[in-house]
């Protein structure tokens, strides 16, 4: 994005989920931006729009004001030189009736304050792109980045499994686990054929992987390189692990998939406790009682269906 000559110290990000992930959308909120909400929320913190695959985009809020005149009235101090831009009112899913705004009404906001910014409007790949939105009674007006999706291009590997998670759900989970990355040293010890990993190392998040299965671990291998991503995976049994991590992120071997018995889940998570300060499991069983014995507290956890009517949920629990 091109910078302007006026500085955000505040952002408005603008949310989409199906109800079935509303669960987790709301985890995932609490961890990057400390609470939760529908459709929009403000935050100091600066965040890579594409990093969640429930953020539409990113508002870096340049004026507020309340009403479009306000705006408008603000919007000269902009000097854009020779870049052209385009303003776009944001539109907010699920609204009341009472709070939403026509298609009609909507460009005319556009314009009264297009015309008011000095520079040259461009309908099609302008330099810069504005966003405008109502939100609690206020306007709030700036460039507006709009979410990538990067989960999407992941979602055909060459190796799959029927079982393993979805690529929104585990860019989601690694969120979670790694709300700031900024030095952070990250795990997943069961990775299967690295749907986590591939998250992960696409957001730029020092990640290892293993498995003491050797044809997942091959198939992870495949995946990251498939990708262009440049990630380590090792076959290797969580047991064995002798390092230490700021963060594991484990996706539990299910009984109904892997002849996993009920003491080499207790295992798994007694040595996740040994190699890391942090854990988010994902699990389709109670292990409330595994966690706690192995010497955890759950801080925050939710439910991730799969389906609106929730034919298959992963609980996912954030262990410290």
């Amino acid at each position: 994005m091109i910078k302007l000559n006026l500085y955000s110290s505040e952002y408005l990000y603008t949310y989409t989920r199906g109800l079935e992930e509303k669960s987790l959308c709301a985890l995932e909120q609490r961890a990057l931006f400390g609470e939760e909400a529908e459709n929009i929320i403000i935050s100091s913190k600066n965040i890579d729009p594409s990093r969640s695959p429930f953020i539409k985009g990113k508002l870096s809020v340049l004026f507020t004001g309340e009403s479009i005149q306000e705006i408008a009235e603000q919007v000269h101090q902009i000097k854009l030189g020779d870049q052209t831009f385009k303003v776009l009112y944001i539109k907010i899913n699920d609204l009341s009736n009472e709070q939403k705004i026509e298609f009609t009404e909507q460009r005319v906001i556009e314009k009264e304050v297009g015309w008011n910014i000095i520079g040259k409007a461009k309908m099609k790949n302008p330099d810069i792109l504005f966003g405008i939105v109502p939100f609690k009674g206020r306007w709030y007006f700036g460039p507006y980045e709009e979410s990538d999706s990067v989960w999407l291009h992941h979602l055909k590997k060459p190796h799959e499994y029927s079982t393993a998670l979805s690529a929104r759900l585990a860019r989601s989970v690694v969120n979670i686990a790694v709300p700031d990355p900024s030095g952070v040293l990250v795990i997943d010890p069961c990775c299967g054929i690295g749907t986590v990993l591939v998250e992960a190392l696409s957001m730029g998040i020092q990640i290892a992987g293993s498995d003491r299965n050797p044809l997942a671990v091959k198939g992870a291998r495949e995946n990251i390189k498939y990708f262009n991503y440049d990630g380590t995976v090792k076959v290797k049994d969580i047991a064995e692990e002798d390092g230490h991590y700021d963060v594991a992120i484990i996706d539990m071997p299910y009984n109904l998939y892997s002849k996993v018995s009920r003491e080499e889940q207790f295992s798994i998570i007694k040595h996740a406790r040994r190699i890391a300060d942090k854990v988010v499991i994902l699990t389709i069983e109670d292990m409330d009682e595994m966690i706690l014995g192995a010497g955890f507290a759950i801080v925050d956890r939710c439910v991730a269906n799969k389906g609106v009517k929730a034919l298959f949920s992963r609980q996912v629990i954030v262990c410290e």
